[in-house]
């Protein structure tokens, strides 16, 4: 495959040719930043660990370079920060076995362009090639503009795909921001408890992010946590750890729904909740 930067490149961790790597895949990630992968779909790359019939395919829109640095990062030049998050990035593939990355290295500005179909197509021809089952991708309700440019293109580039082979489930997950205000009877759950020690070492591996002043490592599994102990009030934790999702599906299967709209529908519904439960009391 022919990705459209230059300086664009695919890793595999075990040396299959790339082709047949990437048509192996059963579930995928979509993300801006190196490291949105590992926060928010481990779901996906715990359901493919250690499995010889399902394979992560994780695709990382964005060069990184606009990232946050202090300690020995803090003088690295936006070229550097772009290389050492290549290196984490790989480093994170090959721990989570990714069956195939795909490090696309647009910068951040072209991603918030929706005059840029290139990235569409790109994500596309992927898309065409992976055939994935489980697609991953940010929410629609992020507060990172990069986040939502990566997902308004990741919809628009599956309504362009044939039905057949569009996925069977796209999530929207979190990373900059949190869905625990879904409704319940809205939320996806997804039960992450599985290797602790996996998950932890695929967000420990961004040292850049974390020596460089983002505590990644510390949250991710802090919400992971919380998202498990108040997912119930009433009942005892189901889940050593839970991570949350938004449905996306169907966004695809109906190519007439407006996407703002869509998620203004969840915020809207989960104001109605709220109001209902004043209500009752009063």
């Amino acid at each position: 495959m022919k990705l459209i930067k230059d300086s664009a490149e695919f890793f595999i961790f075990d040396n299959m040719p790339v082709e047949q790597a990437i048509k192996r895949t059963t579930h995928m990630s979509i993300a801006a930043h190196q490291d949105d992968i590992e926060i928010m779909a481990y779901d996906g790359i715990l359901k493919c660990f250690n499995k010889p019939n399902n394979w992560f395919f994780g695709v990382v829109v964005t060069n990184g370079s606009g990232s946050a640095r202090d300690m020995e990062y803090k003088d690295y030049t936006d070229e550097q920060m772009i290389e050492i998050r290549k290196l984490e990035q790989k480093k994170a593939a090959f721990i989570g076995e990714f069956g195939a990355l795909a490090l696309l290295d647009h910068p951040s500005k072209e991603v918030k362009d929706p005059k840029n179909v290139e990235i569409i197509d790109e994500l596309l021809d992927l898309l065409n090639e992976a055939k994935p089952e489980i697609l991953y991708t940010h929410n629609l309700a992020d507060k990172h503009d990069t986040h939502i440019g990566v997902t308004t293109k990741v919809i628009k580039a599956l309504r362009k795909m044939d039905k057949a082979d569009r996925p069977k489930k796209v999530y929207g997950c979190e990373v900059w921001r949190n869905l625990d205000w879904v409704v319940d009877t809205e939320k996806v759950s997804f039960d992450v408890s599985g290797h602790p020690n996996l998950a932890s070492s695929l967000v420990e591996v961004f040292d850049s992010q974390i020596v460089g002043g983002k505590r990644y490592d510390l949250a991710t599994i802090g919400r992971r946590l919380a998202n498990a102990t108040y997912s119930e009030s009433h009942f005892i934790d189901k889940a050593d750890q839970v991570s949350l999702a938004m449905d996306l599906t169907p966004l695809i299967e109906d190519e007439n729904l407006d996407i703002s709209s869509y998620v203004v529908e969840y915020i809207e519904r989960f104001k109605k909740d709220v109001e209902n439960r004043i209500s009752k009391m009063l």
